[in-house]
């Protein structure tokens, strides 16, 4: 028999886990306190991110009476065996997590705790979680029979389906065999298939996900710094990138240069990270240089579109393309959109923005900023573009009639979607991170 699962909180994790869950054949039940959006999902399969192939697999599971959703964790806790905590872990002021809405839902298990049951640290927490949630489940159900097990997600958003399917790694923290059992067999459609399975303790398996959050997000931070040197030696940084990341020690992912990075894990996790070394008397110092070199990175971008149009922005249009952090998502959590576009506006530029998916995000994180439905609407009547996302849409858009709508025809590529020579023979004024501009190639050919 599969093992039945209940998991606390539908946000980004819980809910593409519990789901996922559910395809794999157990019965899952989602839990959330908020009731319009579990009303939304039974009755309208409205889901509360944007996703590709969630919609759908949420409505499929829903239909084979594997997946539910309620309000009321009396109605699924006491005949789970096992219960996932999938809620918000946000940064708090000092810079640490927050672990109220983690602490509130042990709270809340514990009072409906019925035999054994395995409760599941799946949000991001840092070490010690484990040892918390369990002395709070004992403050409130002395005589519960439980374990606490962490079992970080490691899901890329735009692409969590199949990471959660066909995983790189599974990683468990367990306290006891039996738990570890449990895990096993919850695990077992994946490990069937050989994809691994590390089993460790719990604060091994806690630090895991800092830690190569951290480690992803300090090698997107060193391209980007070697990015800005390119720039003054007259080097390609794609060939900078391809060149180490064909050293397989290194590798080529993560060397992709941009507007720094954002999304709701790398700051948070960093940050997080970098609070608990000193807390512990261990100082992550690579880590704090990360943080502040990618805020550094973000900040000095806005200077590419001053450059583009003469050395100022003020009184110019600038038709900004893309806001969320990355493709395939909605989510403006700590995007670079948030410090380059106020930094733009307090130079004095007029900006008109499109993103396929995160207008709704994009109206309450920045009210001033206007929004259309097409990137030719904010293209036309602009003075340059300004890329900031890498949706598909973007890179296959026909660059010369995008450049064209401007009247400087002048393209800022913050992702480097474009071939810089190809541009020049385009005519187009093309301004990208850690290569030569196409008017400065253009000067060297004559």
């Amino acid at each position: 028999m599969k093992p039945r699962i209940t998991m606390i909180g539908t946000g980004y994790v819980g809910l593409v886990s519990g789901t996922c869950f559910a395809e794999m054949g157990m019965d899952v039940t989602c839990v959330d306190i908020d009731a319009e959006k579990i009303r939304k999902l039974v009755e309208e399969n409205i889901i509360p991110i944007y996703e590709p192939g969630l919609e759908e697999m949420v409505k499929r599971n829903q239909e084979a009476g594997r997946l539910h959703f309620t309000t009321d964790l009396s109605t699924c806790v006491p005949n789970s065996d096992a219960v996932f905590i999938a809620v918000g872990t946000p940064q708090d002021e000092d810079g640490s997590a927050d672990m109220q809405y983690v602490l509130q839902a042990a709270e809340d298990i514990a009072k409906n705790l019925n035999g054994y049951t395995v409760i599941v640290n799946k949000s991001t927490v840092p070490v010690g979680t484990g040892v918390r949630v369990e002395n709070r489940v004992k403050e409130v159900n002395p005589s519960a029979e439980f374990d606490i097990c962490s079992n970080p997600e490691f899901l890329r958003e735009g692409a969590a389906i199949g990471d959660f399917m066909k995983p790189d790694r599974i990683v468990v923290g367990c306290p006891s065999e039996k738990s570890a059992e449990i895990m096993k067999a919850i695990y077992k459609p994946q490990t069937e298939q050989g994809y691994t399975l590390l089993i460790t303790n719990r604060e091994s398996s806690e630090l895991i996900k800092y830690a190569a959050n951290a480690f992803l997000a300090t090698k997107i931070t060193f391209i980007n710094e070697i990015a800005a040197l390119c720039e003054k030696v007259g080097a390609n940084v794609m060939s900078v990138s391809e060149g180490i990341g064909l050293d397989t020690r290194i590798g080529s992912k993560f060397l992709q240069p941009g507007p720094g990075y954002g999304g709701s894990c790398f700051p948070k996790d960093t940050n997080a990270l970098a609070f608990q070394g000193q807390e512990f008397g261990a100082p992550q110092t690579i880590v704090e240089q990360t943080i502040t070199a990618n805020e550094d990175i973000k900040k000095r971008l806005a200077a590419k579109v001053e450059e583009a149009l003469g050395g100022s922005v003020k009184g110019k249009k600038v038709a900004v393309l893309g806001l969320a952090f990355k493709a395939d998502t909605d989510d403006m959590r700590d995007a670079p959109a948030l410090t380059i576009l106020p930094e733009l506006e307090r130079l004095g530029a007029e900006l008109v923005a499109y993103d396929p998916e995160a207008h709704e995000q994009a109206e309450w994180r920045m009210p001033s900023l206007k929004l259309v439905n097409s990137k030719e609407e904010a293209l036309t009547g602009s003075d340059v573009a300004l890329v900031l996302t890498e949706w598909a849409e973007f890179k296959t858009m026909d660059v010369q009639a995008v450049a064209g709508l401007t009247s400087s025809n002048t393209i800022v590529d913050l992702r480097n979607l474009f071939n810089p020579a190809l541009m020049m023979e385009k005519g187009i004024n093309y301004i990208s991170i850690g290569r030569e501009s196409s008017e400065s190639l253009k000067q060297k050919v004559a």
